[in-house]
Formats: structure tokens, C-alpha cells, sequence
């Protein structure tokens, strides 16, 4: 119906445009003079015929127009559901045709749905892979407790000593997954938005010279040396926070640094902000490794890290609480020359 009626009021406006013309016509002919009757009668013949034809051409352009614009509508509507019904049912592999030449003035909203879907799916690989490496480093310490729990029950000729070191093993794994329970809540609380966040002005010059020697015990374990230059600098922030960032980052450092090696901690007040730098001569991380050593559980090397007791979440946390800072943490490092991570605090922050 609608069409019938679009069409129609195409043709009267061509109607009325005649009607116009017409009188157009008889009014410069009559300003000249007029050159007589069969000349008028043949020039508005010849002319009106030019037009006419004209009009009607147009007239079909306009039909087919019409007729397929609708279609084309219907068919982008048609696609545009069919695909949100399908990440719906989550699979987020569906594309809406984004050809222009198609679908006109739809690109934009066609494009942001594509962006939706592709968002949608690098989520949800993400929440599969988050649920199987939660999986992979509970399962691996309950492996060894129960193990070698079965090996007390099991075996009555262990001495004291060989029952000393398989207790201790299971005491170490049972701390594992505790560390590991703490970091996950405590990451989760920081990515609800629902953690304490409590700024206040303090020196942070103090706050790292106080991480350092509270982990004075696995540093001179290891013989390392500290190379400490911190500038008297005073940041408004949330100091619990920002702690737990010092300790990831020096823990990071202790843990991959080689016995008698030096880590360099310094801290410099700049235009951009106070600029806190870990440094280290240690193992290094790998090109390839850098863009994903915040992410969660990720490890550069496995082996490595499990033999450290590490589960992978330090530097997401560390990450997440700069963030919250509106802050900047980055990495940069080579195999065999140590690592470099550098912490930036904004100044009003």
C-alpha cells in the first residue's frame, strides 16, 4: 500500500509540473509576440513531447527505486536479526554483510555489530581460558597432597626425616593454594570496582624503603645485592593498594634474579609524575612474552615459574591497581639481559 501510494504522488507531482510548464510556455510565447498558431501548436507539441518522455523515464527510475529500497531494507533487518539472534545463543563468529554497495547508509551500525560480536568472543576466550588455568593450578598442588598424603598412609617404613620432608611438601602446596585463593579473590574484588580505595597523601619514598626491608629474608637469602636511589616524593594515593604493587614487583625481581645478582630499585619525581623503576639482571623475558605478561596465569616460562611458586596473577594485580590510579605500568626486557618494569603515577593522582 505504501508503495501505491509513493507512486502516486510521483505522478502528480509530474502532472502538476506539466501543468506549470504549459503555462510557462504559453507566457514566453506570448511575450514575443507569438509567431502563429501552427508554430505554438508545433513547439509545444515537440517540447511537451520531450518532456513528457522525460517525465516518464524518470518516472520509472524513481518505480524501481522505490520498489527495490524497500527490499534492500528489509533484507539488512532480516540479516541484522538473524545474527544478533545467533550471539545470542553464543556463538560470536557471525558477521553482518558490511558492504556498503549493499546496504548504504547501515555500514556503521553493520560494522559496530561485527565489533560487538568479535568483543564478545575475545571475552568469552578469556573467561574459558581464566576457568582452565584456575583449574590447572589447583588441580596440580592437590595432586601432590594427595599424593603424598596416600604415601604416609600407605607406607609404614618412612622414618622421621622422609615423613619430615613429605609434611613439609604438603604444607608448601597448601600454601600454594592459598596464595592462590587470596590473589583470585583479591583480583576480582579489584575488577568489581568494589574494592576499598582510600587515597591519602603519604611519602612513597618511605612506603618502598619499608617493602624492601620487610623482604630483607629472601634477598640476603639469595645474596643479592640492592641498589636503592629513591628521591623524597610525596604521592596522593591509596597506600594499602599501591603496596601490594611494590611487594608483586620486588618479589618478581628476587624471584628470577640469580644468586649474587643486583636489583636496582629508584624512585624520580618528573613533569608527568612520580616514575618508580624494578630493575633487574636476571633471566629476562622473551620479545614474544612481553604484550602478555600482565595478563592473568600468563608465564613466560612455565617450568620456571612453577619451580618459583608462582601462579601467574602478581603482575595482573599489579597492573590493575596502577589502573586504578589512572597510572602506567610497562616492561621491557631481553633473554639473558634482566628486566626493566616501570611504574608511572600520575601527579594528581
Amino acid at each position: 500500500m505504501m508503495f501505491w501510494q509513493k507512486a502516486w504522488r510521483i505522478l502528480a507531482l509530474i502532472i502538476v509540473f506539466l501543468l506549470c510548464w504549459s503555462m510557462g510556455f504559453l507566457l514566453v510565447f506570448w511575450l514575443n509576440g507569438g509567431a502563429g498558431t501552427s508554430s505554438l501548436a508545433n513547439d509545444y507539441v515537440r517540447q511537451g513531447l520531450a518532456l513528457v518522455i522525460g517525465g516518464l523515464l524518470e518516472f520509472i527510475v524513481l518505480l524501481i527505486y522505490f520498489k527495490l529500497k524497500p527490499k534492500t531494507h528489509r533484507l539488512f533487518f532480516q540479516n541484522m536479526t538473524e545474527v544478533l539472534q545467533q550471539i545470542g545463543k553464543g556463538d560470536y563468529k557471525v558477521q553482518v554483510d558490511t558492504d556498503p554497495k549493499r546496504i548504504g547508509p547501515y555500514e556503521p551500525v553493520a560494522s559496530s555489530i561485527n565489533q560487538m560480536a568479535e568483543d564478545l568472543g575475545r571475552l568469552e576466550r578469556m573467561r574459558q581460558e581464566f576457568i582452565s588455568n584456575v583449574s590447572h593450578e589447583i588441580q596440580s598442588p592437590l595432586t601432590s597432597i594427595s599424593g603424598f598424603s596416600r604415601e604416609l598412609l600407605d607406607n609404614d617404613t618412612l622414618d622421621d626425616k622422609e615423613r619430615k620432608e613429605i609434611l613439609e611438601i604438603i604444607e608448601l602446596e597448601s600454601k600454594r593454594i592459598s596464595k592462590l585463593s587470596r590473589n583470585l579473590l583479591r583480583l576480582t574484588s579489584l575488577e568489581s570496582e568494589q574494592y576499598p580505595f582510600e587515597p591519602k597523601r603519604y611519602r612513597l619514598d618511605r612506603q618502598l624503603r619499608a617493602v624492601v626491608l620487610a623482604c630483607e629474608p629472601q634477598w640476603v637469602e639469595k645474596k643479592l645485592n640492592m641498589d636503592i636511589e629513591l628521591a623524597s616524593v610525596t604521592v596522593f594515593a591509596d597506600e594499602d593498594t599501591l603496596n601490594q604493587v611494590w611487594i608483586n614487583l620486588l618479589n618478581n625481581s628476587i624471584k628470577f634474579t640469580p644468586a649474587g645478582g643486583t636489583i636496582s630499585i629508584s624512585l624520580q619525581q618528573r613533569k608527568r609524575g612520580s616514575v618508580v623503576i624494578f630493575r633487574d639482571n636476571g633471566c629476562g623475558i622473551g620479545k614474544a612474552d612481553i604484550p602478555y605478561v600482565f595478563d592473568r596465569f600468563y608465564k613466560a616460562d612455565k617450568s620456571r615459574n612453577r619451580e618459583a611458586g608462582g601462579s601467574g596473577l602478581g603482575l595482573s594485580i599489579a597492573k590493575k591497581i596502577i589502573d586504578m590510579h589512572h597510572g602506567g605500568i610497562t616492561v621491557n626486557s631481553s633473554i639473558g639481559e634482566g628486566a626493566v618494569f616501570t611504574v608511572t603515577l600520575p601527579i594528581s593522582s
